[in-house]
């Protein structure tokens, strides 16, 4: 076996430079995905007795744009595929009366945040 023969031929360096570039590129894309966050959780009055139709807030603090859910029958609420290197606020409404608005640090590396938000009403 040859000297020459012993290295990789140039067109195998091809198909290498393909599969680096195809880890180097997907393999960071893929891991960011798989760390996307969700907030769960319910809107309760000062009872402690689920909301229906409360109007649920979720503000990126990075890019200032809010996101809305209104709560199901329960009192349950969703917001998913979150980024994990934002701090969000999140507060909620229900006829004229608002919870504490409350942040989800980008430092909590949690993949799911459960936040229970309590309106106490002012009348």
């Amino acid at each position: 076996m040859s000297l020459r023969n012993a290295f990789i031929r140039p067109a195998s360096w091809l198909s290498v430079a393909a599969i680096a570039a195809a880890l180097l590129l997907g393999g960071p894309h893929a891991e960011a995905q798989s760390q996307l966050r969700t907030v769960i959780g319910k809107v309760l009055n000062a009872q402690n007795e689920p909301l229906q139709k409360a109007v649920v807030h979720l503000k990126n603090t990075r890019t200032l744009a809010i996101k809305t859910y209104i709560t199901e029958a329960d009192g349950s609420y969703r917001f998913s595929a979150l980024a994990p290197n934002v701090d969000y606020e999140i507060y909620a409404e229900h006829n004229g009366d608002r919870s504490d608005t409350k942040t989800l640090s980008a430092f909590d590396n949690r993949t799911q945040l459960t936040v229970t938000l309590k309106i106490k009403s002012e009348k």
